[in-house]
């Protein structure tokens, strides 16, 4: 065999998939090297993709022309659109999976890529010459060069598993740990420090009471991930339960507190503040006397459960114990017990906003080694890094999302420019512009990026534009037909809507919030009839069309604030000013400035430590 590459990416996880697939499809030789060939895309912790903010990410991905989308929505047993009592910037896609069938999606779409190859086998080492990547070697002792190389090593740099006291080498639970690569890169010069995060324990449905739990049924309607109109959800749809701990398990869990890892000083790396292990739970939530909790099925063939929001890394028996307090739980049987893993990740401030590092040339690092945790965070990244190591091979303007762009944006300049103190997730909270950056709009943001850098198909940009065209025509019809009072005020006083004593455009009914298009068609039959008329993805089209009309003025808003501070996106900043002789600058802004070393103004601007008249130093400096 011949092993020369253009892209080898290491890891065949979340990241590592997308960007092994990116580079591929673009055009580059790929390599991926993954441990294990069976377990490409294994779903580490809970069986579910999206969520709050990370279902958005998912869309994006899919816009741009990546697999997760397709991946998750043909693995899918229940899918739910989250928050939809607030608006529609909050709305976010969630899907469970069946845990095997997502892993033959992957095994499936990565072996019939063109331009991929697979390796199985283990990284030690990688090959760099002149502050250069050339390639890697393996395990088995085998050098492989490439232009360019992709880290997605997820948990498995130096892996430590705890259960109790009991320490455990290992990437996952019953799979090995990788050493040399960290060791490697810290030897020239490279930040690296640990994290730590966790998993339930995982159940058998035979043993569980469901008649003593709340069921939660999904959706089945036309929402999904992937805004190709042929993929679909295909398998048998299945509920999740609800039950909740009692302050019996929590007594239980208080007494096995001296043999927690977390509390007995065997774990000192930093945890997840936001999706917290059931110990740290009823220690920081003291007088909270339940906590709820949801089981997760994780598969259409499998008994196997998993009990989200139970995270533990306590002894056996303690885990036992305190799970068998839970109502529907109390003769339950473990398929295997939760445990925390701590594993080495480097300071992402190292990186640029392509995901390369700043030290090595064409050397990238996606996913978790970049502090972050969530499987759809990990595969924005390695989406990014996939894309800009095919562009690194065979040219090209390096690709970036701004943060008025896409969540991918957000997550990316927040990581390169403030680095992470926790495991990064992404909230809708973190973006400056979730009006703008809603799930329903991913492909109209995207697709055409995507398809302008060669990864989204000419099938995926003519639905695009296939879409945007009845899009704008039903909302140019809308914003144009007039309608009088007595075709519409029996309709709107049914809804407690006040009558019209004047004719008015439908745009003008529209933006009330009292219902929605669909309810309005029924009392304006030209309108039916046009709506009736989309015979292509009618309901998306129409959730979109409403959404727009309904926000316009918010919309528009957001949008000019955004161009408005796009301009500082637009100064550049990058190796014009020797930071360490600017004595107006304060000095922690100094010391980060230097550290970060921002490409623009926008990024400086948005360094922890870095004020308003610092930023002011810099636009003088450089003669704004």
């Amino acid at each position: 065999m011949d092993f020369k590459y253009d892209v080898i990416v290491i890891g065949a996880g979340h990241a590592g998939n997308e960007a092994a697939c990116a580079a591929a499809n673009m055009g580059s030789k790929t390599l991926l090297i993954t441990m294990d060939m069976n377990k490409i895309g294994q779903m580490s912790c809970n069986p579910a993709v999206g969520g709050i903010a990370k279902g958005q990410i998912v869309r994006e991905i899919d816009a741009l022309g990546g697999q997760m989308g397709i991946v998750t929505d043909r693995s899918a047993i229940q899918f739910r659109m989250l928050n939809r009592s607030k608006g529609p910037a909050m709305w976010s896609p969630r899907s469970q999976s069946d845990r095997h069938q997502f892993i033959q999606e992957w095994i499936r779409t990565v072996t019939n890529t063109p331009n991929l190859n697979i390796w199985q086998d283990t990284v030690k080492q990688l090959i760099i010459e002149e502050n250069e990547v050339k390639g890697v070697i393996t395990s088995l002792g085998i050098e492989m060069h490439a232009q360019c190389v992709i880290l997605t090593a997820g948990t498995f740099l130096s892996g430590l598993l705890h259960i109790g006291r009991n320490k455990i080498i290992g990437g996952r639970i019953s799979e090995p740990a990788s050493f040399g690569i960290t060791e490697q890169l810290r030897s020239l010069g490279f930040t690296t420090d640990r994290m730590k995060t966790g998993t339930p324990a995982r159940l058998d449905g035979r043993t569980i009471d469901f008649s003593k739990m709340t069921e939660q049924i999904g959706e089945n309607d036309y929402h999904k991930f992937s805004f190709m109109p042929d993929i679909k959800r295909e398998l048998k749809q299945m509920s999740c339960w609800i039950t909740y701990t009692n302050e019996k398990t929590h007594e239980e869990l208080r007494k096995g507190l001296p043999e927690s890892p977390l509390y007995n000083g065997q774990i000192q790396s930093i945890g997840p503040r936001y999706c917290p292990s059931i110990e740290t739970k009823i220690i920081t939530f003291a007088g909270k006397p339940a906590h709820q909790l949801f089981l997760e099925p994780e598969g259409v063939d499998s008994q196997e459960y998993y009990i989200n929001g139970f995270s533990s890394s306590l002894p056996i028996d303690v885990q036992i114990k305190a799970i068998h307090t839970i109502t529907g739980l109390e003769n339950v049987q473990l398929y295997r017990p939760g445990y925390a893993i701590e594993y080495d990740y480097f300071d992402p401030t190292q990186l640029s906003h392509t995901l390369e590092t700043k030290k090595i040339k064409n050397l990238f690092f996606a996913g978790q080694v970049n502090g972050t945790t969530g499987y759809e965070e990990a595969a924005g990244q390695g989406l990014i890094a996939g894309i800009n190591a095919h562009i690194n091979c065979h040219g090209g303007e390096p690709f970036v999302l701004g943060r008025d762009e896409a969540y991918i944006g957000v997550l990316i300049d927040d990581l390169v420019t403030k680095g992470v103190d926790e495991p990064y997730r992404m909230f809708t909270s973190r973006a400056e512009y979730r009006l703008i950056l809603r799930q329903d709009d991913a492909d109209i943001r995207l697709t055409e990026k995507g398809y302008q850098i060669g990864l989204a198909t000419e099938e995926r940009y003519q639905n695009l534009i296939s879409k945007q065209k009845i899009q704008n025509q039903l909302i140019d019809f809308i914003k144009t037909y007039s309608v009088k009072p007595t075709f519409v005020n029996d309709f709107l006083k049914s809804v407690n809507s006040a009558p019209l004593k004047f004719g008015c455009k439908l745009h003008d009914l529209i933006a009330r919030p009292q219902f929605g298009i669909n309810e309005l068609a029924t009392a304006v039959p030209a309108f039916q009839k046009r709506l009736d008329a989309i015979s292509d993805r009618r309901e998306e089209i129409i959730e979109s069309v409403e959404v727009i009309l309904k926000y316009e003025g918010y919309i528009e808003r957001e949008k000019q604030i955004a161009e408005k501070l796009q301009r500082l996106e637009h100064i550049p900043l990058r190796n014009r000013v020797d930071y360490s002789k600017i004595l107006s600058l304060s000095t922690e802004a100094r010391q980060k400035l230097i550290k970060i070393n921002p490409e623009n103004i926008g990024q400086a601007s948005r360094i922890p430590g870095i004020s308003p008249s610092d930023v002011n130093v810099l636009l003088v400096l450089l003669g704004r």
